[in-house]
């Protein structure tokens, strides 16, 4: 059983008829079903610029970053929802990724990946892992993909592929055990 966590969901979109609004909105009621404090954050809300200075690196930061770095230091896991541009993450998910480094160390994330076609992101996804390993938030192994997301959700969002239910339940169960074990091994000590 998982300690009740905050987890922060990180939308990867700023299209604007995105989906991966409806999948990050689907992951949030998920972890709150199950008890979870989770905080959602959305690029499209921050308009943050072009990373220049990391938070770290700024002397006044604007009010909405600020807000931004307390969620992201307090939280104990991380799912991005990313989609796949070109093989790859958006750039707006890893601009958001970037302004912060020392906040996610040895804390685990979980990535969900998606997109209009069959195999559902997993490219985009093992582009991730390995920037979320870089940064001190490692993976844990398992990767939810949604392919042909548009078929997934309707329009409002409502979940109309009921396969999801039992691969999102496996997920979120492996995901709550790194959370768990991450977060007693912080409160012994972490090596820096």
């Amino acid at each position: 059983m998982c300690l009740l966590a905050k987890i922060v969901v990180i939308v990867g979109s700023v299209r604007s008829e995105r989906q991966g609004i409806k999948v990050a909105k689907w992951i949030v009621e998920k972890l709150q079903d199950r008890g979870h404090q989770v905080s959602m954050v959305d690029p499209m809300d921050l308009e943050l610029p072009l990373l220049d200075k990391m938070y770290k690196e700024m002397k006044s930061p604007p009010v909405k970053l600020q807000e931004l770095q307390k969620i992201i230091q307090d939280a104990d896991g991380y799912v991005p929802i990313t989609p796949e541009y070109n093989h790859s993450v958006s750039s707006s998910l890893k601009n958001t990724l970037d302004y912060f480094l020392e906040e996610y160390f040895f804390k685990p994330s979980a990535i969900v990946s998606y997109s209009v076609g069959p195999f559902g992101g997993i490219l985009a996804g093992n582009h991730l892992r390995q920037i979320l390993a870089e940064m001190g938030m490692p993976a844990i192994p398992s990767q939810l993909p949604i392919s042909k997301v548009k078929d997934v959700f309707d329009n409002d969002g409502k979940l109309l592929d009921e396969n999801y239910e039992r691969r999102i339940a496996k997920f979120l169960d492996e995901f709550e055990w790194y959370v768990s074990a991450f977060t007693k091994q912080r409160e012994i000590g972490t090596p820096y």
